[in-house]
């Protein structure tokens, strides 16, 4: 072991170990008396997994108080990686009612009718401005499909 490794100590997991695995107390330990590229590996799996265990655990972490600025910067590692997600998710569900209103057939004012909704409402879904509620993502896809079939006599819903 060099001086620049990390080492747990009564612990039931190796530093080599994937982070995700560590142990809170494994955690705890690389926040403390770790070296950036154990902090880094904590980067990275935050990344990952926003919501993640690591992701809590730094949270934990920091709810106690401990005001290191290695703990600062792997909650606003946190922070950004949520951000970042959920800004994914946002354009995600952009992308997916744009091809939902495409897959129709109709024109964007016919087809906001059809779903139950103003044209004005499906725009700022379709410019992702605002987020349609999961009851509305579910209908605006079910009716994409109903009607993509009704135009397309020989898709595989046609008969459904």
């Amino acid at each position: 072991m060099t001086l620049a490794e990390l080492a747990f100590r009564n612990l039931d997991a190796s530093p080599l170990d994937p982070v995700e695995t560590w142990p809170y107390e494994g955690l705890v330990t690389a926040i403390e008396r770790g070296f950036l590229s154990d902090w880094r590996r904590i980067a990275q799996a935050i990344r990952q997994a926003p919501w993640g265990s690591v992701a809590r655990n730094i949270e934990a972490y920091a709810a106690y108080g401990e005001e290191t600025e290695v703990a600062a910067l792997l909650v606003e590692t946190v922070r950004r990686a949520r951000a970042a997600a959920d800004q994914a998710d946002r354009a995600q569900v952009r992308d997916s009612v744009r091809s939902a209103v495409a897959r129709s057939g109709l024109p964007a004012r016919r087809f906001a009718a059809e779903v139950g909704t103003s044209a004005s409402r499906l725009s700022t879904y379709c410019a992702g401005t605002v987020q349609p509620s999961a009851a509305m993502v579910l209908r605006i896809e079910r009716e994409s499909r109903r009607l993509g079939a009704q135009s397309d006599p020989g898709a595989p819903d046609a008969g459904a």
